[in-house]
């Protein structure tokens, strides 16, 4: 048995969150240079050129990278022989998150009620998915989400009968209709199968994965590489100002789903698709 104090929770989420603010994860970098040396526009290499001296100055300098730093969305793995004592896992993670945007200067984005819409003043109640696994590990990622990109993400519960095309045109769809406001190049994260509520979890953990690392099932990892290339032919382009960088990279989760439906979910992630992660 691990046991881990609520403290030390506090303390890391309150550095993840500064951290994944301020620092652009590095495969996302890596891959924004590559891309100024195949973007067909002129512009369009202009512009990348600009989101990684963003990127630059927000880690020298210590600020945010945008200025939507998101609601708090935390993906925690917990195993089964882990003990969190002296207070309450959850309350540990918004305590962090709190003291995280205080700290570090960030814009506190979340409002209380979605119809009165009054700001809760620290960011919080973030958003958490636990996973309890075996083992004595704690994992925890933290990813700000910016509104811009969650905005236009979409879901559609689409027929068995519809297959691949139909999974194809809708993400497409989503993502040509997104436009500028997605603020591309994006990470397209797709969930496919599970249910009307799963899918969208798995578009989310899909913007998780590493630029270029695919899905091991090789049907999928297919699928991620024939999205990539449409999308990049849709002239959306960097910033949606014309281009062939209008995603870097299509990340696909699936599950196991009922026999009579085929949901999708795509979420967007901007070209500022923040995480950091810790494991205890």
């Amino acid at each position: 048995m691990k046991v881990i104090e609520a403290k030390k929770i506090i303390e890391i989420v309150k550095l993840l969150c500064i951290e994944a603010n301020y620092e652009l994860p590095r495969d996302i970098f890596k891959s924004l240079k590559e891309r100024i040396k195949e973007e067909t526009s002129p512009l369009g290499r202009e512009i990348l050129k600009d989101i990684i001296a963003n990127a630059e100055i927000a880690k020298t300098q210590r600020m945010p990278i945008c200025q939507d730093t998101g609601i708090v969305v935390v993906f925690v793995d917990i195993g089964q022989e882990v003990h969190i004592v002296n207070g309450s896992l959850e309350e540990a993670i918004n305590e962090g998150v709190r003291l995280g945007y205080e700290e570090g200067y960030l814009r506190k984005s979340v409002v209380k009620s979605p119809i009165l819409r009054i700001n809760t003043g620290d960011n919080t109640p973030a958003i958490i998915h636990y996973h309890i696994c075996e083992g004595n590990r704690l994992s925890i990622t933290v990813m700000p989400k910016g509104a811009g990109s969650e905005n236009m993400s979409a879901l559609k519960m689409l027929k068995p009968s519809d297959g691949v095309e139909g999974i194809k045109n809708f993400v497409i769809e989503t993502v040509e209709k997104a436009g500028p406001n997605a603020c591309p190049p994006s990470i397209v994260g797709i969930g496919i199968g599970g249910d009307f509520e799963l899918a969208p979890y798995l578009a989310k953990k899909a913007l998780l994965r590493k630029v270029g690392e695919r899905n091991t099932d090789e049907v999928i990892a297919q699928l991620e590489e024939e999205l990539l290339q449409e999308i990049n032919t849709l002239g959306v382009g960097p910033q949606g100002l014309g281009g062939s960088t209008t995603a870097l990279d299509v990340h696909i989760e699936t599950y196991p789903t009922h026999i009579a439906s085929l949901p999708v979910a795509v979420n967007l992630g901007c070209h500022v698709t923040r995480h950091a992660t810790f494991v205890l």
